[in-house]
């Protein structure tokens, strides 16, 4: 008898058991036209909990009966959910302007700080020999030369007087000008300049070598009963331009050099011994 009782209690708790569900998950008409399409999971999921909460308490003295969960909702009242839209992009290649033109070219900034001399470096190895250079030019020599002569006597008068003369034995580019009686230097350097003359009898022998309108060396030869030839020689370091030439003095005294036109009694020569830009 306990055997029966206990079937039939169960059978009649299965019986309550489908009759509230079945009502529930077959929803009429009514129904359908409320319950909006659009309405929220939370909302749904409570209103099956307030129903479920009515069948356990027309329920209570029950034994428990297993509970039936729905696992999925019917299709047509799912929630969709808003599907994420990503933002546009944009191409910022669109952007880009055209390529500007070149900027002037700023000042130059100051100059920084000397820095410390460093160390001297190895001595590196020595180089190959060199190939031969190509031939120099000729070494330029340089010449200065004259000799010159007299045949006429020449008297003191009141005045200085060039002496003039009128044999060339050697004049070498024309140094020596014939009309002024002068030597003129166009290549400086050390020349040597000599002179010589033939005194007159019983009267005196005074000339000088000039330089520049400046006395440098005197010949001079006292009155005597017979004449004799007197000479002076000097060197002299000549400058561009410079002038050397014989003077005779002026006559306070008896003063004449001797020649004739058959011979030559009176000389003077110079030539260059070293030219300035020599070493």
């Amino acid at each position: 008898m306990e055997g029966l009782w206990a079937l039939g209690v169960l059978l009649l708790s299965c019986l309550l058991l489908l009759c509230p569900v079945g009502s529930q998950t077959s929803p009429s008409p009514d129904q359908h036209l409320q319950t909006d399409p659009e309405e929220a999971p939370s909302q749904h999921h409570a209103a099956r909990a307030t129903r479920e909460q009515k069948a356990g308490s027309a329920q209570e003295g029950l034994p428990p009966r297993p509970r039936c969960v729905r696992c999925c909702e019917p299709p047509d009242q799912r929630f969709s959910y808003p599907q994420y839209q990503p933002l546009p992009q944009i191409n910022m290649t669109i952007l880009k302007g055209e390529k500007g033109d070149r900027g002037e070219r700023g000042m130059q900034g100051k100059f920084g700080k000397t820095g410390v001399a460093g160390s001297r470096g190895h001595t590196g190895p020595k180089g190959q020999k060199g190939s031969v250079g190509a031939p120099g030019e000729r070494c330029k020599s340089h010449y200065a030369a004259f000799s010159v002569g007299r045949k006429k006597p020449l008297h003191s008068n009141d005045y200085y007087q060039t002496l003039i003369f009128d044999t060339e034995f050697v004049n070498l580019y024309d140094h020596f000008n014939m009309f002024t009686g002068k030597f003129y230097c166009y290549v400086p350097g050390i020349y040597y300049f000599s002179l010589n003359v033939h005194t007159w009898n019983q009267k005196e022998t005074y000339l000088h070598i000039m330089r520049n309108g400046v006395e440098v060396v005197i010949l001079y030869a006292q009155v005597s009963d017979r004449s004799i030839m007197q000479s002076q020689s000097v060197m002299l370091e000549l400058q561009e331009q410079d002038e050397v030439w014989v003077r005779l003095y002026k006559g306070e005294r008896e003063n004449a050099v001797f020649s004739d036109e058959y011979d030559t009694y009176i000389t003077f020569s110079g030539h260059l011994i070293k030219y300035s830009g020599d070493p």
